[in-house]
């Protein structure tokens, strides 16, 4: 049994659908999910769905093993980053290299980057009057979304789009493949 932590920040909407979809994989499981805001939706999610989370602020993130240890103790194998705004730290890194993944919502490398996430993606990518966008499914490494790349999926953006039908489109594409390339990621395929 394969288990995952999830790192998020935000409402839980991909820490959702990746542990339903796992909910009767006899391989896989999410083991806990792991938050930097107190008021993280996902936390609520998390509640409902049976999984265990804990909060840690950036004192605990960045500065002390308690992250890694709480890892350690629950023998995660496999690390996902949904919504998670927060650089990973290089002791977990170092525990887990190429065992932690992202999905960001734009066609890496363009509109990746500090500060680059959510609308604020979905906004320069109308701003630019881009023709498609996407979602990419990435490796984390100590920078923000240069990890190598896993999985790219496209959707096109017309005209009249505005920031929240292209966020749609974007969403769309996370529920769809998400799960579906974690599971091919810690199955080695």
């Amino acid at each position: 049994m394969k288990k995952i932590a999830i790192f998020a920040s935000g409402s839980g909407t991909n820490f959702q659908r990746i542990t339903e979809y796992f909910k009767e994989n006899a391989d896989i499981k999410v083991d806990i999910l792991i938050v930097n805001k107190k008021d993280a939706y996902a936390i609520e999610r998390a509640k409902k769905l049976g999984i265990e989370y804990i909060y840690y602020n950036r004192e605990d993130f960045y500065n002390s093993d308690k992250v890694l240890n709480k890892l350690k103790e629950r023998k995660i194998d496999f690390i996902v980053l949904a919504g998670f705004l927060w650089l990973m730290p290089e002791n977990i890194l170092k525990q887990y290299p190429n065992k932690i993944i992202n999905i960001h919502p734009a066609l890496l490398p363009n509109y990746g980057g500090k500060g680059m996430y959510g609308h604020n993606v979905h906004h320069a990518v109308v701003e630019n009057k881009e023709k498609e966008t996407g979602i990419t499914i990435h490796y984390v490494n100590q920078h923000y979304d240069e990890g190598e790349i896993i999985f790219q999926a496209k959707c096109e953006v017309l005209p009249q789009d505005d920031v929240d039908m292209v966020a749609a489109k974007i969403h769309l594409l996370e529920q769809e493949h998400f799960p579906i390339i974690i599971e091919k990621v810690i199955k080695g395929e």
